[in-house]
């Protein structure tokens, strides 16, 4: 199992997600993206060329792996960290922006997860994020739940069922944007979220 997770894993992963019908998505995230830039499991590092010069880039992610891969990315300037979401090794307020495209899915507490980004974040900072999961159709529903036990232990930990914007709303965010709908066709993995997020004001 070791093996499989620290070698086979982060090349099915690095493939899978240099699908090019994601690309679009990836461009649009990425280039609203500014100032210091924080991306949370910045993977085999398929983003960074994406980033535009303004944008001072660091990444974790909790795969030794994918992050050998993200340093051999060219042009790569961004600082990279081996970390987990859960616990983002950098101080309060200390970033701008906060990326995450098709990460939400696989973290174990995701709630904890997000609370620590919107720590990092500056109050008038922004998420940006593009991520799968549940679907509104009952059939695709009930199909994502019975597929996300098994697909959990051959995706990394992957989720098809978690409904993002909730989620992102619960750990203290108000969502300014938020698009979904499916990647092109029906199906439990293609059910996309797409938008923007600011840490909420108190009240």
């Amino acid at each position: 199992m070791a093996f499989y997770r620290e070698h086979v894993l982060p090349c099915l992963i690095n493939l899978a997600m240099s699908n090019r019908r994601l690309l679009e998505y990836r461009r649009r995230i990425v280039s609203q993206a500014g100032g210091r830039v924080l991306e949370i499991g910045i993977g085999s590092g398929l983003n960074l060329p994406l980033y535009g010069r303004e944008a001072k880039v660091y990444g974790i992610d909790p795969s030794p792996g994918l992050l050998r891969r993200a340093g051999r990315q060219r042009p790569t300037a961004a600082a990279l960290v081996e970390a987990s979401a859960e616990i983002i090794p950098f101080d309060d307020a200390a970033f701008d922006t906060v990326v995450t495209t098709w990460t939400l899915c696989t973290i174990p507490q995701v709630d904890v997860a997000l609370r620590e980004m919107r720590r990092v974040l500056r109050r008038d900072g922004r998420l940006l994020f593009v991520e799968h999961g549940l679907a509104p159709d009952r059939a695709v529903e009930r199909w994502q739940h019975r597929l996300t036990p098994c697909w959990k232990c051959i995706g990394g930990g992957c989720h098809l069922n978690r409904k993002i914007d909730d989620l992102i709303s619960a750990a203290g965010f108000d969502l300014e944007r938020l698009e979904t709908g499916y990647l092109r066709h029906r199906t439990p993995f293609t059910y996309m979220y797409e938008g923007s997020a600011r840490p909420a004001r108190a009240r």
